[in-house]
């Protein structure tokens, strides 16, 4: 039970010795110890200071993603509104000119088709006359195969070149 009884001298003893414990903890312990809390304080305040400085980070940077994906958006739509305007040119442009391709096949077309109009006319002009002659050739053999006739013939053939003649002068 002495234990639980201490003796003076036992109580002396462990007075001097948490005495001697608590200056040589006081002396360097507490003040090593305090130091460590102080640094581990320092630490933490100084990662939450960089958390916060990270958020804030954070949010500007994802504003200026918004931002950028705005712009990107905006010129996206003038890039295909500029490509749609520069499509209807193109096909404006096409359009034009096929019908002036169109327009120069049709003058060129009535060109031709007058071209051969006109050598039809020529040729059917070419096939009247040439029966003409042939008519007047077989009237003429006819009316002139008797010399009586032929004669009268010919004398009012001269006096119609001469009655011309007459009328030029």
């Amino acid at each position: 039970m002495s234990l639980f009884t201490p003796d003076a001298g036992l109580l002396f003893w462990m007075v001097i010795i948490f005495g001697l414990l608590f200056f040589i903890l006081a002396k360097w312990g507490f003040p090593l110890i305090t130091s460590m809390v102080d640094k581990r304080s320092a630490a933490i305040d100084k990662s939450l200071r960089d958390a916060k400085e990270v958020e804030v980070r954070l949010s500007e940077m994802t504003a200026e993603h918004e931002r950028m994906l705005s712009e990107a958006r905006k010129e996206q739509s003038v890039m295909l509104k500029e490509a749609s305007d520069t499509r209807k040119a193109i096909i404006e442009e096409a359009k034009t000119e096929a019908r002036a391709e169109a327009d120069k096949i049709l003058s060129e077309a009535r060109v031709r088709i007058e071209a051969e109009k006109e050598s039809a006319l020529r040729d059917i002009r070419r096939e009247v006359a040439m029966l003409s002659v042939g008519v007047a050739e077989k009237i003429l053999r006819k009316d002139l195969s008797d010399a009586e006739r032929g004669e009268d013939y010919l004398s009012t053939l001269v006096e119609e070149a001469a009655r011309s003649e007459k009328t030029l002068s």
